[in-house]
């Protein structure tokens, strides 16, 4: 058992699912209940994970400083270094510069070892996501391990098996993550190993959901995305003919997607799936609507009203929603974490609802819910879909929603998904997005003013952080020169290369 200390970091439940993932039960506490968690479950070590405060502002969040006497392997991450070190003596401070991406992080040769640092090479990259850094590290700590902004990113006192690191080892982007978490495992006396999601796995959560809704109906909200597909077929699986799954057409989807959606159902599903033309309720209430929060929710009531009455007729007591874990962390928070933005299905939902929520899938993370729909046999067609976001195209659009925008962010997107055939395979997500700037062009030899497009092309594996992609300048150039021949309202094009963090997956 490792007891997980969560300071409102962003990718808290990542580290739960690393460890998870190497075999140890993890428990999640917030720091004012650690001491008492601490005697209630009797971990073998304690992690304390990063977050968005700073240890030395007032009222930053804290835990008692007995827990550090406790004999207890600990490793801080982040804040939980900073943290760590602040409480037993050392300095905190604001760095030079905040840092969100890569950074080199150097072994230092110091003549000590550390068990914490086997097999892990000098010179690796490390994943940073902090504005303060540990100026001086408290008496008995040793630092193995400097950037070039950070004198102090790794540091142990290895008589009292306690360790931090300025970087963050559970997301994808750091090289040797995974292994250093295997490190802090033998430290604290627990055996590393590797699982996967296996057949036993996806049926232990179908037993799950049937003892949870037992012989009540359901109705699922099916997207034809990945999510909502894993999630539908869990339950379908564990209830039956109780689940009827219902597919709304928003108006804000992409080209021809009701249509390829209704295909890939009847071929794949033997579920009761009903198709819902709902486009004039969602446009006529996003009219004048400019604000991304404000957008979401309106979306997300709009949805719910829908399923409600679809609900009603049937006599069903269960909404089905295939939300996954950074949904939830983005959307809602914890105590200590901020939120980011407010998915229509988590933070989008209105307060009151008639429905009880079914979220099997609520724990887990994009390529983990890919594993489970391979393990149900759902065709690669929808495995390999990638991620499109519940309110559609209006979080594409920035500013408010009209038919004509819909209809250029149609036709811009169609042409980017017609010449990334060849390589989306290899992508997270790509995808077209309405600027709302317009800029000066020439068309002939006369002025134009038209529309600017963004092209978004991201490499990911659980969503949770994410590099832009780095695609052939020719491709770039042939999806620049189509769109603005063949979308007349566009006179530009442009390319964003930024990364997650500090950017999120979308634009709004």
């Amino acid at each position: 058992m490792i007891l997980l200390i969560d300071f409102g970091s962003q990718t808290t439940h990542l580290i739960l699912r690393r460890i998870r993932e190497l075999g140890s039960e993890v428990v999640i506490t917030l720091p004012e209940y650690a001491m008492q968690k601490v005697k209630e479950v009797k971990p073998k070590g304690i992690i304390l994970s990063g977050g968005p405060a700073a240890v030395f502002e007032e009222g930053s969040p804290t835990v008692d400083k007995k827990i550090f006497e406790l004999g207890i392997p600990i490793l801080g991450i982040c804040y939980g270094e900073q943290l760590m070190c602040h409480l037993l003596g050392g300095e905190v401070k604001l760095g030079l510069k905040k840092e969100f991406g890569p950074a080199t992080v150097s072994l230092k040769s110091n003549g000590q070892v550390s068990k914490f640092l086997v097999g892990i090479p000098d010179g690796f990259i490390g994943w940073m996501s902090h504005g303060d850094l540990v100026a001086k590290t408290p008496p008995g700590f040793v630092t193995y391990g400097t950037t070039q902004t950070i004198p102090h990113a790794i540091v142990a006192d290895e008589k009292r098996k306690i360790y931090g690191i300025q970087f963050h080892p559970e997301v994808i982007h750091t090289e040797f993550g995974t292994e250093l978490l295997e490190n802090f495992l033998r430290i604290c006396e627990l055996i590393p190993k590797r699982s996967g999601i296996d057949k036993e796995f996806v049926e232990n959560i179908i037993a799950d959901i049937k003892d949870s809704l037992g012989n009540e109906k359901a109705i699922c909200a099916l997207s034809g995305g990945v999510d909502s597909s894993v999630a539908a077929l869990l339950v379908y699986k564990a209830i039956g003919k109780n689940l009827t799954s219902f597919y709304i057409d928003s108006g804000l989807m992409r080209d021809n997607e009701t249509e390829v959606l209704q295909k890939v159902f009847s071929k794949h599903y033997q579920m009761d799936i009903q198709i819902i033309n709902a486009k004039k309720a969602f446009l006529n209430a996003l009219k004048g609507i400019v604000d991304p929060e404000e957008k979401r929710k309106v979306i997300g009531k709009i949805f719910i009203d829908v399923f409600e009455r679809q609900a009603k007729k049937i006599g069903a007591k269960f909404l089905v929603q295939g939300t996954i874990y950074p949904d939830v962390i983005e959307s809602k928070g914890t105590k200590h974490a901020q939120v980011i933005k407010s998915h229509h299905n988590v933070g989008g939902l209105p307060s009151k609802m008639n429905l009880a929520l079914t979220e099997p899938l609520r724990n887990f993370y994009k390529d983990e819910v890919r594993k489970i729909g391979k393990v149900l046999g759902l065709p690669d067609q929808i495995i390999n879909r990638q991620p499109f976001p519940g309110p559609g195209l209006a979080i594409r659009i920035i500013g408010n929603i009209t038919e004509e925008k819909l209809d250029v962010l149609r036709k811009a997107d169609k042409i980017v998904q017609e010449e990334m055939k060849e390589v989306k395979g290899k992508l997270w997500q790509v995808f077209a997005v309405f600027t709302g700037i317009k800029t000066t062009g020439v068309r002939g030899d006369n002025r134009a003013y038209g529309e600017t497009i963004a092209i978004r092309a991201i490499e990911a594996q659980d969503a949770m952080s994410a590099n832009f992609a780095r695609l052939p300048y020719d491709l770039l150039d042939k999806i620049s020169i189509r769109i603005v021949n063949e979308v007349p309202a566009v006179n530009r094009v442009v390319y964003d290369i930024t990364n997650k963090p500090p950017a999120t997956m979308e634009w709004e």
